[in-house]
């Protein structure tokens, strides 16, 4: 029924402001804003875009998964340029002091957005 139907995922937050800052200002994600919502324009393959939508819920309970992964040459640096953009990475006693998990799969990094989602950097 829907194997030809775009589609694009979204996700909720408390503050679209600030959501806004985060994903523009840090993240360096482009984004445009409508209706009250935004729209992330992310890279996806072969040089196209996909689009998530996020939109504002004044009940907004955090996300218990990953909701977001970002592709990265260098997992290392990335975790650097972000830190120095103030980002702070989960730390657990599976990942490395820096919040790197390295043990299984590839290394992957874990953050949150200001409304607690989780996301992340994974080397690919």
């Amino acid at each position: 029924m829907f194997e030809k139907t775009p589609a694009f995922s979204g996700f909720s937050v408390d503050d679209i402001p600030a959501a806004r800052a985060f994903y523009g200002d840090v993240l360096g994600v482009r984004l445009t804003e409508r209706n009250g919502m935004l729209l992330l324009h992310l890279a996806g393959d072969a040089g196209t875009t996909r689009d998530t939508l996020v939109y504002p819920k004044p009940d907004h309970v955090p996300a218990a998964f990953t909701i977001l992964n970002f592709r990265v040459g260098d997992v290392d640096a990335a975790v650097d340029a972000l830190v120095d953009k103030g980002v702070t990475f989960q730390v657990s006693d599976w990942t490395d002091e820096r919040g790197v998990q390295r043990r299984y799969g590839p290394p992957i990094a874990w953050f949150t957005d200001p409304a607690g989602n989780v996301l992340s950097v994974i080397q690919e």
